[in-house]
């Protein structure tokens, strides 16, 4: 491959929000890590459309909750590109359910994959990034961390822990010229809210101010934002980006 002016590793790029933010960074010249962990299929489409965009990239399955699959997943998009600029951390799950019927795997799952799966990304990219005295690290909070959410303790906690990490994380090397942030959605227009039954959608879009859901283009337009040059003096944020429903 020629020399990539960006190199991206998005988690979870194979569908949904994580798919819209590798779209949004790509484009000639950025070279496009799509970390996937079941949908081989799916993951290959996104790069073939990386790739109509004028970009390039490759894939790289890993489960962002095992800290060997993740360093070794890095160190091979390193290898191919000669660098990493950006790491979007999108790769997540949920288990729902109340507090008293949580199963401790349930708990476990959850935050192995929301919580520490940024953790262990971060960690890892972190190497190259301060080397390179430049980065952009995003991570895909939610709302529901900053105010809860019935049936989804683990989850909240999850990603209320995220916000925490993400500004430690943000003050350890802001002077390395490396940005640390939340993108933190709402309610987003996705194959996993399309399968909500229509009265708990109607009941998230009451709640609302701006009474529609929002889409994952839109979320990724922010991403892509806080990626670029025009970002270089934000850091340590949580932004929302909800529709109002948070304020």
């Amino acid at each position: 491959m020629t020399a990539a002016s960006r190199v991206a590793l998005v988690t979870g790029a194979s569908r949904g929000i994580g798919r819209a933010c590798a779209l949004a960074l790509a484009g000639p010249g950025v070279f496009v890590g799509v970390n996937y962990r079941h949908r081989a299929d799916e993951a290959q489409a996104v790069l073939s459309e990386i790739r109509e965009l004028g970009g390039d990239g490759v894939l790289l399955p890993a489960d962002v909750a095992q800290p060997a699959a993740v360093r070794e997943a890095i160190e091979l998009l390193v290898a191919e590109a000669g660098r990493l600029d950006i790491l979007v951390n999108n790769a997540g799950l949920v288990r729902d359910g109340l507090v008293m019927r949580m199963s401790d795997d349930d708990w476990h799952n959850v935050i192995e994959t929301d919580l520490s799966g940024p953790f262990y990304c971060i960690r890892a990219a972190l190497r190259p990034m301060l080397r390179q005295r430049w980065g952009r690290i995003i991570s895909l909070g939610s709302v529901v961390g900053v105010r809860g959410n019935t049936g989804q303790a683990n989850y909240a906690a999850a990603k209320a822990g995220l916000a925490g990490l993400t500004k430690s994380v943000a003050r350890e090397v802001a002077g390395r010229n490396i940005t640390v942030n939340v993108v933190a959605p709402g309610f987003i227009e996705t194959e996993m809210t399309e399968a909500m039954p229509q009265a708990a959608r109607e009941a998230m879009l009451g709640s609302v101010p701006m009474g529609r859901p929002g889409s994952a283009a839109e979320v990724a337009a922010l991403v892509a934002f806080l990626a670029g040059d025009g970002a270089g003096y934000i850091t340590g944020q949580v932004i929302m980006i909800d529709g109002g429903l948070a304020m």
